[in-house]
């Protein structure tokens, strides 16, 4: 079953993007849609289509859906991670205070006149965070997974006591709207430098993650069980936080605090391929990315004019799910 589930996520992947770029107010074929992307690759003369169609899917359309795929596939790949490293089943990317510091690090950078950079700030507002938290947890007597948490989140009200201070202080018309959409979770106004810095995130840190997959199962009989392995623990440990957290502040500093994705498409894929990293890494990372560009295709078309921040999608969709996921727990064991 796992020999053939991989081929056809990634079957739903390719065909769930062609038709997601179609979606939306200017009636776009699949053909149509398929024969611009040739013809941007080099592969096609001419566009088949006028410049208006054509830079509705090469300029708008296109960049959010890649920007949607990298997004879900590394929130899922590193809420994957964080669960097994903590032993912890309530285990999100953003368990070490990443997203609070990434609101912080955002929020000052919108405030001080540079929105353009509120990537940038995000990424370094989690950097930070997860620093700290860590820095935290050594001075507490070691760096322990359980230490790491707690550090974790006092970091994370910390951090959005002060994002709420300055909203409050500071913020005022465009500049608060902004704030709260990115707060929300949003991939409004995704462009080609949003994708292809979320696609490079993804292809630096997923293989090390991927290639990590048996070592990590390891982890959850304990660390002593894992050492007698063969396993180097503390290089290991190390190595998958620094990546889930430079992917997660990635991810973060695009799309905003998106909930659930982390969370709840682990568990809802360890249902269907049991608890081996080896077969759920890959097979989380696909249907994360699938989850979040259906919930953002969502979040786009339904209300349109109107759109809402895909975090608010997320969230109505995953707490039922991450509820029936516990229901299903419950009954297993």
């Amino acid at each position: 079953m796992n020999a053939i589930a991989l081929p056809a996520l990634i079957l739903l992947l390719l065909a769930s993007a062609l038709i997601a770029v179609t979606l939306g107010p200017a009636q776009i074929t699949p053909g149509e849609a398929w024969s611009v992307i040739l013809h941007h690759l080099g592969l096609l003369p001419e566009s088949p289509v006028g410049h208006l169609r054509d830079a509705i899917v090469w300029e708008l359309r296109l960049p959010r859906v890649l920007t949607a795929l990298g997004v879900g596939a590394g929130l899922a790949l590193a809420g994957a991670v964080m669960q097994a490293l903590t032993r912890n089943p309530l285990a999100d990317p953003y368990l070490l205070g990443l997203s609070s510091g990434a609101a912080l690090g955002a929020v000052l950078f919108l405030l001080a006149g540079a929105a353009p950079l509120m990537p940038a700030g995000a990424f370094l507002g989690s950097s930070g965070a997860l620093a700290l938290a860590l820095l935290i947890a050594a001075l507490l007597g070691g760096a322990t997974p359980s230490r790491a948490i707690l550090a974790g989140i006092c970091i994370s009200a910390l951090a959005a006591a002060a994002t709420s201070y300055l909203i409050f202080w500071s913020a005022t018309g465009d500049s608060y709207r902004e704030i709260l959409s990115w707060l929300m979770g949003s991939l409004s106004g995704s462009i080609w430098p949003d994708a292809l810095l979320v696609l490079a995130a993804l292809a630096l840190c997923a293989p090390a993650i991927l290639m990590a997959g048996r070592a990590l199962d390891a982890f959850a009989f304990g660390d002593n069980a894992a050492a007698a392995l063969g396993i180097d623990v503390s290089r290991l440990r190390w190595t998958l936080l620094g990546a889930t957290a430079l992917l997660t502040g990635i991810m973060v500093a695009v799309g905003g605090a998106i909930g659930f994705v982390g969370l709840v498409v682990p568990h809802a894929v360890r249902l269907a391929t049991g608890s081996r990293h080896r077969l759920l890494l890959p097979h989380a990372m696909l249907a994360g990315a699938i989850f979040m560009l259906w919930t953002d295709t969502a979040a786009r078309t339904l209300f349109d004019p109107r759109e809402l921040p895909v975090g608010i999608i997320t969230a109505l969709i995953g707490a039922p799910v991450f509820l029936l996921v516990l229901l299903r727990y419950r009954r297993i064991t």
